[in-house]
């Protein structure tokens, strides 16, 4: 089987690792997008600036933890152009500095701290052209925050780092910001000060394409660049994780000559983001702490019980949820609820937050996929005055505004379309946004739960979830079980349920039949409990006496494979009669491909995992 360029760059986009190949001359061939995301080539930030350079007037407020070390050789001199008088720094010193660009000799306001001064940051706060500006340099935690007035601009650094934003003389707006990826796009501090000109980032970030360039050109020279260049031409060398510094960004690298034919086509160097990996396994670890904080703090199952009486049932599987739900109440870390349609995520979801949260703050809901994709961001994030047609002309608050101090559900995010998954992503790390058409930084704090009935990993490969964000949702995953999972509540979902169905529809208390509770448990239940709910009131109007009979419950007994429903066509619900032809075309589509499995599921349109689901459900050999 031949794969084609354009194949082996999608499969290679879609690895959780970054993948760089280079042919014996050095020249990249391939650069998949995780690698392009870790080194700065193409990122996704709430901020953004037009392409252009550093001119007389502009102001511009920087922090290097080690001047000369990887701000492109930053010193005393190109300091001078922004204000800072002659002496004041020396090479290898921590600075803090904000002037003007041309500004007289000692004009800048500077901070200086002694690598021999042992310190857990510098930090300095000033007012410039009636801009507030904040810079710190956090030694222990490793990143340099700079901020202007509201907005927040952070750096990580691994041992040394440049970090600048500049505002537009004139016009007092955003004019540039470091970021990383800084070295690939050629933005060192010391060129930016002395008049280089600078990529756009944002809507303005024009396409930087790193395919066809020397390696040299997008990596500076190191020992893993030297040895995958070295590996390329024919040294036989070859390892597997090994730490590096690439560009800056601590890495666990491996190195892979590629041969055939008993020649050296190039080689492949497999990057992971050593930040990432530590940032992510830190928010685990602190989620683990508070869970064992919490364990210690839980009662009996009693008080689960009492807490989360909302989520009825006594089998060892709701019990479960029930424990689970209890430890995510007591820390604030993002909730991912799984489970199908109807076993009640939602109602889990409103009972983690009244069990641990102030009981005035807010719980708001959305469901992704009820609303049209078009309206769904406004409804997010909200809008600014004139944002679009149709605009209220006050503006309107989002969800997210709406729930600030309490708790957001995103119900069946698996529905979110792939643009605003970047948005959320963006929201959930840093926790602020922009409205539509507005330019205000909001900041926000707000849990996050999210729902699905989805398979979000057979999302992820079939390119329709993000895998970022799904890393980032699925921090605390709950399942809820399916009511087939625990038919041994469903006796005591009645006896909860039937009263209150009977106080709703305003008649006089009823109750079930042996014969009919038998033939609830008979039943596969493919709606879970909102399809018992649906079928006990429906039972309710219809039964004239006091008891409900077995004729009454309008579901169908199943033993071993799905049976045909006992009602006339008239009587079936939507919910069976969907499930009806869902099995017919199944049965169909295996029928036409003589038993291929692979060759049904590619025209019915769904995945492995979702086809082996229902080919259970219905009972299909």
């Amino acid at each position: 089987m031949k794969f084609h360029e354009t194949d082996v760059r999608l499969f290679t986009d879609m690895m959780m690792e970054g993948f760089i190949f280079i042919d014996p001359q050095g020249i990249i061939r391939l650069y998949n997008q995780k690698a392009k995301e870790i080194f700065g080539v193409v990122y996704h930030q709430p901020h953004e600036h037009p392409p252009g350079q550093l001119v007389t007037g502009d102001l511009v407020i920087l922090a290097d933890n080690c001047l000369g070390e990887d701000d492109g050789g930053l010193n005393a001199s190109t300091l001078a152009l922004m204000g800072v008088a002659p002496g004041t720094v020396r090479q290898g010193d921590a600075v803090i500095a904000a002037g003007i660009m041309g500004g007289a000799p000692g004009s800048a306001k500077v901070l200086v701290h002694s690598p021999e001064v042992q310190r857990q940051s510098l930090e300095m706060t000033t007012t410039l052209k009636k801009h507030r500006l904040q810079a710190a340099i956090h030694y222990q935690q490793k990143k340099i925050c700079l901020q202007v007035d509201d907005h927040l601009f952070e750096l990580p650094y691994n041992s040394a780092i440049g970090h600048l934003v500049a505002l537009d003389g004139a016009a007092g707006t955003l004019k540039f910001y470091q970021e990383r990826g800084y070295s690939v796009r050629n933005e060192a501090l010391r060129q930016l000060l002395e008049g280089s000109p600078f990529r756009g980032k944002g809507r303005h970030e024009a396409h930087l394409d790193v395919l066809g360039k020397h390696l040299t050109e997008i990596h500076e020279p190191s020992d893993v660049i030297r040895e995958f260049l070295e590996t390329a031409a024919g040294r036989p060398l070859g390892y597997c994780d090994h730490f590096a510094e690439i560009n800056g960004r601590q890495t666990l690298c491996s190195l892979f000559p590629v041969d055939r034919d008993g020649y050296r086509q190039g080689a492949v160097l497999k990057v992971e983001d050593v930040t990432e990996m530590k940032k992510a396994l830190q928010e685990r670890d602190e989620a683990l702490r508070s869970l064992e904080m919490a364990e210690n703090r839980l009662k009996a199952q009693t008080a689960v019980t009492v807490t989360f009486a909302a989520i009825m049932g006594e089998s060892p599987e709701i019990l479960h949820t029930r424990r689970l739900a209890m430890k995510a109440a007591a820390n604030k870390s993002t909730v991912l609820l799984l489970g199908e349609s109807g076993t009640g995520k939602n109602l889990l979801a409103k009972a983690i937050h009244e069990a641990g949260s102030d009981p005035q703050a807010p719980f708001v809901q959305i469901n992704c996929g009820s609303i049209p994709e078009n309206l769904l961001e406004s409804e997010l994030f909200g809008y600014e005055k004139g944002a679009f047609t149709g605009a209220r002309d006050e503006g309107k608050q989002g969800l997210f505004e709406l729930a600030d101090g309490g708790t957001l559900l995103l119900d069946e995010i698996g529905e979110l379309p792939l643009a605003l998954q970047v948005k959320m992503l963006q929201v959930l790390q840093h926790k602020s946004f922009y409205r539509v058409g507005g330019n205000e930084k909001r900041e926000v704090q707000v849990r996050i739960m999210a729902a699905t009935n989805r398979n979000l990993e057979e999302e992820m490969l079939q390119g329709r979830f993000r895998e970022d964000l799904y890393y980032r949702i699925n921090v605390f995953p709950i399942w809820m079980p399916p009511l087939r999972k625990r038919q041994g509540d469903i006796e005591l979902l009645v006896r909860e349920l039937l009263p209150r169905i009977c106080r709703e529809a305003g008649v006089a208390e009823k109750r079930i039949s042996a014969e009919g509770l038998q033939k609830l448990m008979e039943y596969h239940w493919p709606g879970n409990v909102r399809e018992l709910e649906n079928i006990l009131e429906r039972a309710v109007h219809l039964c004239e006496g006091p008891v409900l009979l077995s004729g009454q419950l309008m579901v169908a007994p199943q033993q071993g494979k799905a049976k045909e429903a006992v009602e006339e066509p008239g009587d079936k619900s939507l919910k069976v009669a969907l499930m009806e032809r869902e099995a017919e075309l199944i049965r169909e589509a295996l029928t036409r491909c003589e038993g291929s499995r692979r060759q049904a599921m590619q025209q019915l349109g769904i995945g492995k995992t979702q086809f082996y689901e229902k080919m259970k459900l219905h009972g299909i050999e």
